[in-house]
């Protein structure tokens, strides 16, 4: 009995320590949704206000009198007037061509460049390994005259040529270390496993690893592709003429004359320029998590 009056005494304590932990967890819990409805303000502030500008015409975004929030007579005139020119037309695809050609330079140079520094372990590859981080870790503005110097040596000033060949340097050293971090993730056994099996390097490379490190590849890809098609200070720079121009910098400077801003063509252009890399974000978000995750605790 003596020990059950014991146990009786100590519950009122358990109880309440409980209750501490739930109304913690409770206040964490409100302050997590606080948090993330004032991110989601901030954040979607400016679309949701482009969006808006997108849809007025010329006239009613002249209106001073008017509430910008509200759109009176929505149209979808901008969008139309764009997607029919055929200077718009013009960005698209050489946006569109340097991406592509941006992104698959990118991958194969750091696919094979990860899986030597990560897998066949030679003197000198962690070094390696460490120097290509610390060359991610270098700002793109010091690499900015060296670039330019080297691309006008070789003729390829107001080209998209030029973007092909500056881009790479600022996406394969960040998608090489996520590919090293992922292929150094991947168990010893398949290695020994697959010489045992007389395979060769490049054949493990192409028949197992590339399989086994999708997710890495696939968020490196993402990352190449944002860095690409978003880039605006290089083309700006590099870039003058319109018919060479990518679509970040076309929209701008073809819309933006003397001081007149055409802000609904300006507004939809932009969203226009932002729909591809938030289709590739919806679609393979879980992938590029995943391969970032194991880029940056693996290795």
């Amino acid at each position: 009995m003596s020990a059950t009056a014991a146990a009786n005494r100590d519950m009122p304590g358990l109880y309440g320590k409980a209750g501490s932990l739930r109304s913690e967890r409770r206040w964490a819990l409100i302050w997590a949704y606080i948090s993330l409805i004032f991110s989601a303000i901030i954040l979607l502030t400016p679309p949701v206000y482009m969006l808006i500008t997108s849809l007025k015409t010329s006239a009613e975004i002249a209106d001073q009198k008017g509430n910008p929030w509200i759109v009176r007579n929505p149209t979808l005139d901008n969008y139309w007037e764009l997607i029919t020119n055929s200077l718009f037309q013009g960005f698209f695809i050489n946006s569109v061509v340097v991406t592509v050609v941006v992104v698959a330079l990118t991958m194969v140079i750091s696919i094979l460049a990860a899986f030597a520094l990560a897998r066949m372990r030679f003197w000198g590859s962690q070094v390696l390994a460490t120097g290509v981080f610390l060359t991610y870790l270098v700002p793109d503005t010091l690499l900015f005259i060296p670039l330019y110097q080297i691309v006008g040596g070789l003729g390829l000033l107001n080209s998209i040529w030029g973007l092909v060949l500056v881009y790479p340097p600022l996406t394969v050293p960040f998608c090489t270390w996520i590919m090293i971090g992922y292929f150094a993730s991947i168990p010893k056994e398949l290695d020994e496993a697959a010489l045992i099996d007389g395979a060769t390097w490049p054949q493990m490379l192409m028949k197992i690893f590339i399989h086994v490190a999708l997710p890495g590849i696939i968020a490196a890809t993402i990352f190449a592709f944002t860095v690409s098609w978003a880039a605006f200070v290089y083309p700006t720079a590099f870039i003058t003429t319109p018919d060479q121009m990518p679509l970040t910098i076309g929209v701008v400077s073809q819309l933006v004359r003397g001081d007149v801003f055409v802000w609904g063509q300006i507004t939809a252009g932009a969203l226009l320029a932002a729909l591809p890399p938030v289709i590739v974000y919806a679609f393979l978000m879980d992938y590029y998590i995943a391969g970032l995750t194991a880029g940056a605790t693996k290795g």
